[in-house]
């Protein structure tokens, strides 16, 4: 049997670009991604803020474009997507992002329309795989941009939990891209959601990688309010599957016993079982464990438990369907923006900015 293969290295800053380049041709970059193709990178903005380990790297993107660029990738583009809870101009800019682009000339598209300015339309897609949710959810159709059909696709996640899927990595990383603003109306199948994803990037993409940040690792309630930990890891791999469930088993989870690993497993859409897993490069990191625990925030408390799979789910058409979920992006807004962002967040960010390695290299980072 061939396993999927999942690289794993450690790192620390005076090395990482140069280890991201090594860390993509251990996981097979040459071999998975079609060089005549255009080559999308989906960074991760899960908060605008500079939230330790709740986006992308900037290190963990231009480690990534080296790679590719030298390994014979020149078309290669960034895309954003729009949520009604982040903003995507302001975590471009936070996190670092922006200089990086221009530094290597990579283009950056949006998936929504800006004014007048529009980079890609969205299309009606019909899966050729049977899909377990989304036809029911979006039963006029399910929509996707027209530009993502036919290129390959990066995607670049970091290692953190999540109050909904308890670890969240490169497979809900296409929520985000592939599904519109009325991605909310998926919560309450979340787990099916993104393996439905997983399934059509499968029918779209001649290609599909994953890289995947641990050097900040997020505990606790993500993908935002998190305590980060500093665990110098990263990891690639051309199954989604696997590097999701390679990272669940180090924040210390059970693979298997997460519904959206084990129904990609089920599915034949890769692998959660780690011993179908090949680990490559500093194989003795998965002797760690580092105890992850999800807990709760205020978001999983009212949005989680009472709406989305509590005794307000019969209301959500209601409350998500109508203007008035305009009510709760406006409390997402105050409770992580204008409360925990100067209240305790920002104060992580400081602190970690002065004294932890990472912070250091984000700080005086170009």
């Amino acid at each position: 049997m061939v396993k999927s293969k999942v690289a794993v290295l450690r790192t620390k800053p005076e090395t990482v670009l140069a280890d991201y380049k090594k860390l993509l041709l251990l996981a097979g970059v040459n071999e998975t991604l079609d060089k005549t193709k255009t080559t999308i990178l989906k960074d991760n903005i899960s908060w605008h803020m500079p939230m330790p380990a709740a986006n992308t790297t900037p290190w963990q993107l231009e480690g990534t474009i080296q790679s590719l660029n030298e390994n014979g990738f020149n078309d290669i583009v960034a895309v954003q997507n729009k949520t009604v809870v982040t903003d995507a101009f302001l975590g471009e800019d936070l996190n670092k992002y922006v200089s990086i682009f221009k530094k290597y000339k990579i283009p950056v598209l949006f998936n929504f329309k800006i004014g007048e300015k529009e980079d890609m339309k969205w299309i009606i897609y019909k899966p050729k795989a049977k899909m377990l949710v989304l036809d029911k959810i979006f039963p006029e159709g399910i929509r996707i941009p027209d530009y993502f059909v036919g290129k390959n696709i990066v995607h670049l996640p970091t290692v953190k939990c999540h109050i909904y899927t308890t670890t969240t990595g490169a497979i809900k990383n296409a929520f985000g891209g592939l599904l519109s603003t009325k991605r909310h109306y998926t919560h309450s199948f979340i787990h099916e959601t993104i393996i439905d994803l997983l399934a059509i990037q499968k029918e779209i993409h001649p290609g599909l990688f994953a890289v995947m940040d641990g050097t900040m690792a997020g505990n606790g309630p993500g993908p935002r309010t998190m305590t980060p930990e500093d665990k110098g890891i990263i990891l690639a791999s051309s199954d989604q599957v696997a590097i999701d469930a390679v990272a669940a088993k180090l924040m210390g989870f059970d693979p298997m016993g997460i519904k959206y690993i084990q129904l990609g497993t089920e599915l034949g859409l890769g692998t959660g079982i780690m011993d179908e897993i090949e680990i490559v490069g500093d194989i003795d990191v998965m002797k760690e464990n580092w105890h992850f625990e999800v807990g709760k925030n205020l978001v999983k408390r009212v949005g989680g438990d009472m709406f989305w799979f509590g005794p307000l789910k019969s209301t959500q058409k209601l409350f998500f369907r109508t203007p008035l979920v305009k009510l709760f992006i406006f409390a997402s807004e105050i409770y992580h923006d204008k409360i925990m962002w100067p209240r305790k967040y920002n104060k992580i960010y400081k602190t970690w900015i002065k004294k932890n390695r990472w912070g250091k290299l984000f700080k005086n980072y170009e």
